[in-house]
């Protein structure tokens, strides 16, 4: 008897048949891989899963007994826990503080920190977690935290953890470390689904794989008898050829982007960016990589003008752009893919067709002496969901409707219809199934052979080693490295990006 069945799991959301009578089983102590095209009908499941969402039919039977999961707190009571893409953490408390909230050891009507202090201490060395209780959230890297989020699980007794795209942000240093620690939570009993776009590591930690293609159940494989070919082609329904830089021409002496000396503060007035120099050329793909919270989000702010800068320069085709408004540096042919589409680069309560044209709604074709040309923006905005595969049945559907990677394809469709002179790309395919992703690497790999300069910021090193022609690391707001794409590898990179073999003071 599996320890978990999801059993005929159907779910309607307007517009989109998410779940299909999906079938699903774990046994106990597995690792479960989960994989699929965005809008496959992952993240649904799961949230029916923890409470998070109901189910229109079907069943779910732990342990032979069929139980109602009604919201997460259910959940975490019957032993299932979830660790999100978007850590829940505070980061103003101590690591024992946000693992131990609502379920204190108590001394009398107080927290007994000692005894907190120490059961947090005895669980990190027990699984390998690596985690000072008493250090403040704020100050942990991001694959501390997300140990942090694990832990807080098994603090509360969680037999069954849902670990959605957990290596998404990660180092590979990062990466095998949590791997380790999936393999002791297995070892001691515990039951991992593991949600990811990444097929490589599906075939390194899981034992299973659940492949799912629009709501349905595709295959249910043995990873030890699969391929990452048979596992791409079972998500998409056709071969996922590797998309990479070509060697191409020397790259144009014309600098498009130049940045002197940037420096600019988080939101707590702490210097994140930190006298940055760099340039961009013409036609050049510039990676940026780093682990997230080195300066990236700051720097991508202060370039499209959402974040003054401290002091510095900012330079587009030879012009300060320093103090110029976000439409002024746009008109002058600034693009931006963001890193959180949902609060920077969408409207989510606005259609699909109105964030499609935002950008340029006031220009023609979209509008004509100063008003809309309705006839325009349709055709437009049918245009942009071909070419760029939003699934949705109109583009007159709020945006809040599609799942998460159709909302980043709605990001790229808008900013790369543009064809700007400069594009900044944010983690441009955070989120994205593998076909999707391929699709926005070929976009980028096209504009920039028609002479779009791209400053492309990734945490996936794979990415920025595939597209870019250089890359620059950065580690608390400096460029600690510099290499050409061509000679980087992962190892080294990622080294660079954890801090390692660089002290304050060095400027490589």
């Amino acid at each position: 008897m599996p320890y978990l069945e999801m059993r005929g799991i159907s779910k309607q959301f307007p517009g989109v048949l998410a779940n299909d009578h999906i079938d699903f089983s774990v046994e106990q102590g597995e690792i479960h891989a989960l994989v699929g095209e965005n809008g496959a009908g992952k993240t649904t499941l799961m949230r029916i899963l923890y409470g998070m969402e109901t189910a229109d039919e079907g069943a779910i039977i732990l342990r032979g007994k069929e139980m109602r999961i009604p919201n997460p707190q259910v959940a975490i009571s019957l032993g299932i826990g979830m660790v999100h893409q978007e850590f829940q953490l505070l980061p103003s408390l101590t690591v024992a503080e946000n693992i131990v909230l609502n379920r204190e050891p108590r001394r009398g009507i107080f927290l007994d920190r000692t005894a907190a202090v120490q059961a947090i201490e005895n669980l990190s060395t027990r699984f390998g977690l690596g985690v000072e209780p008493t250090v403040r959230v704020a100050n942990l890297s991001v694959g501390e935290q997300q140990r942090v989020e694990i832990l807080k699980l098994v603090y509360r007794h969680a037999e069954l953890l849902i670990l959605d795209e957990p290596t998404a942000v990660l180092t590979p240093q990062e990466t095998r470390e949590l791997f380790a620690i999936m393999r002791r939570l297995s070892s001691e009993g515990h039951t991992v689904i593991f949600i990811t776009h990444k097929l490589g590591e599906v075939l390194e930690i899981s034992s299973r794989v659940t492949v799912l293609r629009r709501g349905r159940v595709t295959g249910v494989l043995e990873t030890a008898r699969t391929n990452a070919v048979e596992l791409a082609q079972l998500m998409v329904g056709h071969e996922i050829l590797t998309t990479q830089k070509e060697a191409a021409p020397a790259i144009s002496d014309e600098t498009v982007l130049r940045v002197e000396k940037l420096q600019a503060e988080d939101d707590r007035g702490l210097m994140a960016v930190n006298e940055l120099s760099f340039e961009v050329r013409h036609g050049e793909i510039l990676g940026i990589a780093g682990v997230e919270g080195n300066g990236q989000r700051e720097l991508v702010e202060v370039l499209v003008g959402l974040r003054p800068a401290v002091s510095g320069r900012i330079y587009l085709d030879g012009t300060d752009i320093s103090y110029e408004a976000v439409r002024q540096r746009r008109e002058q042919g600034l693009a931006v893919i963001p890193a959180n589409r949902s609060l920077e680069g969408l409207s989510l309560p606005c259609t699909i067709t109105e964030n499609l044209i935002s950008t340029r709604y006031h220009q023609p074709p979209c509008s004509h002496r100063g008003l809309l040309n309705l006839p325009a923006i349709s055709s437009f905005a049918q245009e942009l969901m071909v070419r760029f595969d939003i699934r949705a049945e109109s583009p007159r559907l709020p945006t809040r409707v599609l799942s998460g990677g159709n909302l980043q394809r709605v990001v790229v469709a808008r900013e790369l219809a543009a064809v700007p002179r400069v594009l900044i790309a944010a983690h441009p395919t955070r989120g994205l199934d593998v076909s999707a992703t391929q699709a926005v690497h070929r976009e980028l790999l096209k504009l920039s052979s028609e002479g779009v300069s791209i400053l492309l910021v990734s945490a996936d090193l794979e990415e920025i080693i595939n597209l870019s022609d250089r890359i620059l690391v950065l580690y608390r707001g400096m460029v600690v490295g510099e290499v050409s794409a061509s000679q980087a590898n992962q190892e080294e990179l990622g080294m660079l990006m954890a801090g390692r073999g660089w002290t304050a003071g060095d400027k490589k």
